[in-house]
């Protein structure tokens, strides 16, 4: 709790707490000998796990959507949103990186977008080439997955063509409103302003 600079004639008290990520399972790692147990003891006071965002896809749409407005904020730039089918591809993509992914992905996009609404043409070519390549094979992901995949981008393109008319929509794919918007809600998909 007190320390002295290196040449300082007075002591300064300090609380300190230490927040520390990390993406490996550090307590095999001590039993490996890869970490400090010592480190380890003190770092683990309080640990929490989160879960990677491929896990949460729900949390993707949210995320995607404020980083852009705290980005647009920073770089100066006027956005209402992302299409639905730029949210969709977002949402399907695994995002290995994570929320750091994520965010440099919506920096670049920001970056490129010269209209208020961005769409999918901005998107990096790998998340474009993990949608054809989940649509054509599983990837490793199970079936409910698959389909929570091809659901959203059903969804988003039937949106898109219909302009957001909800009833519209509804007809063309055999739903109620009322389970329309139950779908919209758990694939993240919200009309751009």
């Amino acid at each position: 709790g007190v320390f002295r600079p290196l040449g300082a004639l007075m002591s300064f008290k300090v609380v300190v707490r230490v927040f520390a990520a990390n993406n490996r399972f550090l307590e095999q790692e001590v039993h490996d000998k890869h970490f400090r147990r010592d480190l380890y003891y003190r770092l683990a006071a309080f640990p929490i796990h989160i879960p990677p965002l491929r896990d949460r896809r729900a949390d993707i749409a949210v995320l995607a959507e404020r980083l852009l407005t705290d980005i647009a904020r920073n770089f100066g730039k006027t956005v209402s949103g992302l299409s639905s089918q730029a949210m969709a591809l977002l949402s399907a993509y695994d995002w290995p990186g994570n929320v750091r992914e994520l965010m440099n992905e919506m920096q670049r996009m920001l970056a490129l977008a010269d209209g208020p609404v961005i769409g999918p043409e901005l998107l990096s070519p790998r998340i474009k080439g993990q949608r054809a390549a989940a649509l054509a094979g599983s990837g490793g992901r199970s079936l409910r997955e698959q389909i929570d995949v091809l659901e959203a981008r059903v969804l988003a393109e039937a949106l898109e063509r219909h302009r957001w008319n909800i009833s519209h929509v509804a007809d063309e794919l055999g739903l109620s409103r009322v389970g329309l918007r139950a779908k919209l809600v758990r694939h993240g998909l919200e009309r751009p302003d």
